[in-house]
Parts: structure tokens; C-alpha cells; sequence
């Protein structure tokens, strides 16, 4: 009897065929176009090989780390990058932050405390689906004028809350029940943390940088002027946000008759708290408030966070073993830091400079009021090659915002569009922001639907955020 070849059974057990062809095909088209003139070779060639890492990503080639270590090899292989500048993005502390996030979360989990507060949320909006939705929809707002990291509010606060709950109702990758409950949740905190990083300056880091760029071209915005501009639409995103989920990625439970009940006799059961569910709660407490308060301490979120991971493994709350074990952390580890690594050599090698100045002279000589929609567009869209909020905001915000200018776009209208626009980019992809690659690497929702979606509330948060928004710009007598 022939037998079988190894190689060969490997190979295709780990590699979807057709996906990895179409990502190196599509790689090697952009790659074999000339570099566009005034931009350095190894822009145009660290592009290509993003679009084949995107390609592959999306028609799941292999999975999430495997694409983007192949990704880091062609980099370094090719010499569009040297092993030192591939693997920078490994030295990234948001990547740390999200590492550490995820390693976080596994405490409440372990200890019970995610369930016991998973309980206490049904046994208060427990009668449906949707209401607890919007239950994470509110914390987030209360959470955010407070917290600056994003990715610290969504990863270490609402994240293991959301798995809790999830876990629950037996809602979990492993048992293949995503769609039970999970999927919904995980969307609903995922869109809630980006419509709340827009509402105030302190929600999201990049949103300072901004509003000393609007200072610089004579658009000063205080605290209490950003939250008012952003109040009205940000509001009605959070009002409508949940239910067009629920509608589009409907839970498969909606209803949960005599949840409260449940969850209540639940509590009974669990008792009272134990000693590692204390710990963990207190240890929370303190990376709040350091999270809240670090700058007065020149601690930043990630240290705050890597600083909660060690007092978890010091009092046994975690073991080593645990940490080990979050292979959902160690592999967003992989493909996160290749993400941010290539999106930061894209705009230090110039490409988006180079866009930007393409940008301008597309939309030279059109109508204010036709070239203001197109150029938040382009902004907005543009973030499919950004790994980062801040990094987009840092390369291409002063950028477009002069252009729009020079089209004489009335200045505070283009400068509020894209000020929000700069948080609710992030919902095009699981990679756009810090808290992205937590909450899609909990598996809850998958790429296509992660993406989909994304495209679907990216028309719904532009209608809202720049079509009503800019309604109520004019009213208060901002343009």
C-alpha cells in the first residue's frame, strides 16, 4: 500500500492554497509596478508585501501569526527591511499593553470575579440581549472622560467583563457558540470604545496631539468645546449602535427569560467573594486609578499594566502556567507587532506624505462643499494602512488638514470631521487600534464578519458623526 506523503499532507492541513496564492499574486503586481516617482523604493516594495499580508489575512492563507511571520521573513529576505527594523514592532508597548491586557483578563476568569460581575449585570439588565449591550455601551461612556488609554479601558475593564458574560451563557470559541451571545457583545464593546475615544479629549491619546494642531491654525477647542461638538452625535452612535448590531449580527439568544432569576440564585451559590477574587478586584482598583492618574506619576499604561500581571503572578491569582497558556495573547503578540511595525515604516518611509500630496491635487480647484466629504473619506478610508490611531493622526491629520483649508472648507468644520473621524477610523479593521486585537483576538467574531461589519459602521459613523454632525457644528455657530 502507498503511503501517504508527509510533506504534502502537512502542507496542506497548513496552508489554504488558493488564499496564499492570490496574496503573493496580488504582492507581486504591486511589486512589479515602477515606485511612483519621489518615493523611496522601499516604500513601494514594504507596500506590496502589506497588501499580500492583507490579502492573505482575509482569505485566511494561514492563520493570523503564520501569515504575518511569513510576512517579516519576505521583509527581511528581500532587503526592504533589516532583521533589527523587522522585528522593532515586538518593542512596541502597545503591544505590550494588549499582551498584558489579555493576561489581565485571565484573572478574572480564574478567580470567578468576571462571572460574579457577569451576574450582577444580568441580574440588572438581564431580561434581553440588547440591554446588556447597551449596559457596555454606558460603562464605556462613564469610563471614558477618565481613562486616555483606549486600549487600557477597553482591554483591562470592559474586555473581561464581556468574556464573563459570554462564558456564561456558554457562549465560547472553544464549544463553537460564538454566535450565541459573544459575537454581538464583543462588536458592541468594540464600537462602543470608539464612539466614546471621540466624545473627549482625555478618552484617546491622539486627541490632545489634535487639538494642539487646531490651536497651531487658530481653531483653539477646550475640554468642555470638544465634548459639546461631540455630545450630539456621539449620543445618538451609542443610542443606535447596539440595536443596528443586534439587527445585522443578531445573538442567537435574545431573550432571556427569568435571567435575573438565575443570575441571582448564581450569586447564592458562588457565595461570598474568595480571597484571589479580592486581590484581583483591589489590584483592578489601583490600575484604574493609575490608568486614570498615571501621567501625575510618569507611569504610563503599560507599565501599568505589566505592573498588574506581576502582582498577579506575586500572590498566585496567576501562575506561570497561565501565562503560558494564553496562546491568544502570544499570538497577537505575533501578528500585532508585524502590523504596527510595517504601518510605521509606511509613513517613516513616506508613503503617506506621499498620498497626502496626491490628495491635494486631485481635489484642487473643486467646490469647498464637494471636496469636504471626499477628503474626510480619503482620511477615514486611509486607516486601513494604519495599525494605530496615533500614528495615523501624528502622520496625516496637520496634513489633510491644511489641504482642506487651502480648498477654503471652513476650518472648524474640517477640523471637528477630522478630529472624530480619528478615533471611529479604527472600526475598519481588527488591527486599527490597540483595543482592536484584543477584543477580535478573544475569537469571538471572525475576520470576514469583523471586517464586514467594520465597512457597515464606518458608512452609519460618517452619516452620523460628519452628515448630522456637521448640522450641529452649524447651529452652535462653529462655521
Amino acid at each position: 500500500m502507498t503511503q501517504p506523503n508527509p510533506a504534502k499532507k502537512i502542507f496542506f492541513k497548513g496552508a489554504n492554497v488558493i488564499p496564499l496564492t492570490l496574496a503573493v499574486v496580488a504582492s507581486l503586481i504591486v511589486w512589479l509596478i515602477p515606485t511612483p516617482a519621489n518615493l523611496e523604493p522601499r516604500a513601494w516594495q514594504l507596500f506590496a508585501v502589506f497588501v499580500g499580508l492583507i490579502t492573505g489575512l482575509i482569505g485566511k492563507a494561514l492563520p493570523m501569526g503564520g501569515i504575518s511571520f511569513l510576512a517579516l521573513t519576505i521583509l527581511i529576505v528581500s532587503h526592504t527591511l533589516t532583521v533589527k527594523e523587522a522585528f522593532s514592532g515586538f518593542g512596541n508597548p502597545i503591544v505590550w499593553l494588549v499582551v498584558a491586557a489579555f493576561l489581565l483578563s485571565r484573572s478574572f476568569i480564574k478567580t470567578g470575579l468576571g462571572m460574579r460581575l457577569a451576574y450582577h449585570l444580568v441580574a440588572l439588565l438581564g431580561n434581553k440581549t440588547l440591554g446588556l449591550g447597551y449596559g457596555i455601551a454606558a460603562t464605556e461612556l462613564l469610563l471614558a472622560p477618565a481613562i486616555p488609554s483606549n486600549t487600557a479601558r477597553s482591554g483591562g475593564v470592559i474586555f473581561p467583563i464581556v468574556r464573563a458574560l459570554a462564558i456564561s451563557f456558554n457562549s465560547t470559541p472553544e464549544k463553537h457558540s460564538q454566535r450565541l451571545m459573544g459575537g454581538f457583545l464583543t462588536l458592541v464593546a468594540f464600537y462602543s470604545n470608539l464612539i466614546t475615544s471621540a466624545m473627549f479629549i482625555t478618552a484617546m491619546a491622539a486627541n490632545p496631539l489634535i487639538a494642539g494642531i487646531l490651536l497651531e491654525n487658530g481653531m483653539p477647542l477646550t475640554w468642555s468645546q470638544w465634548a459639546l461638538a461631540a455630545s450630539l452625535p456621539g449620543l445618538l452612535s451609542l443610542l443606535l449602535m447596539p440595536y443596528i448590531v443586534y439587527r445585522i449580527y443578531p445573538p442567537e439568544i435574545t431573550h432571556t427569560p427569568g435571567a435575573k432569576r438565575l443570575a441571582h440564585e448564581h450569586l447564592e451559590v458562588m457565595g461570598k467573594m474568595s480571597k484571589y477574587e479580592w486581590i484581583t478586584a483591589l489590584v483592578f482598583i489601583v490600575l484604574i486609578f493609575l490608568w486614570m492618574f498615571g501621567e501625575l506619576f510618569a507611569i504610563d499604561s503599560t507599565t501599568v499594566a505589566l505592573f498588574g500581571v506581576c502582582i498577579f503572578l506575586i500572590t498566585g491569582v496567576l501562575t506561570w502556567n497561565d501565562i503560558k497558556e494564553e496562546h491568544e495573547a502570544w499570538d497577537t503578540l505575533v501578528w500585532f507587532s508585524t502590523l504596527l511595525m510595517i504601518a510605521g515604516f509606511l509613513n517613516q518611509f513616506g508613503l503617506t506624505k506621499w498620498a497626502s500630496a496626491h490628495i491635494h491635487f486631485l481635489l484642487d480647484n473643486m467646490e469647498w462643499w464637494m471636496a469636504w466629504p471626499l477628503l474626510v473619506s480619503i482620511y477615514f478610508y486611509m486607516h486601513y494602512c494604519f495599525a494605530s490611531n496615533t500614528a495615523h493622526v501624528s502622520s496625516m491629520y496637520a496634513a489633510v488638514l491644511g489641504v482642506g483649508i487651502a480648498l477654503r472648507i471652513p476650518p472648524y468644520l474640517i477640523g471637528l470631521s477630522l478630529a472624530f473621524c480619528s478615533s471611529l477610523f479604527a472600526c475598519l479593521t481588527h488591527y486599527g487600534t490597540g483595543c482592536a486585537p484584543i477584543l477580535f483576538g478573544s475569537e469571538y467574531v471572525n475576520l470576514r464578519t469583523w471586517w464586514r461589519m467594520g465597512a457597515i459602521m464606518s458608512v452609519v459613523f460618517l452619516l452620523i458623526w460628519v452628515g448630522l454632525g456637521s448640522m450641529w457644528w452649524k447651529f452652535l455657530g462653529w462655521w
